[in-house]
């Protein structure tokens, strides 16, 4: 699941006038979007840990 089009063209509208100084703050919402539809994505999956599992993971870095 990409982002589209329209995806990007609603994100840029709804960000306030005034955050259009500089292309990066457009770019790093447009990764935040992907980032966010990824995510989901390998939900839908089954991809995810549970708060659990992750604690377990981290537990065993130490």
């Amino acid at each position: 699941m990409s982002i589209t089009k329209a995806q990007v063209i609603e994100a840029i509208q709804a960000m306030p006038q005034t955050e259009f100084k500089h292309i990066d703050e457009v770019i790093e919402e447009i990764i935040l979007l992907e980032k966010i539809e990824n995510g989901l994505k390998a939900m839908e999956k089954g991809e995810v840990y549970s708060l659990e599992e992750a604690h377990k993971i981290m537990d065993s870095w130490q």
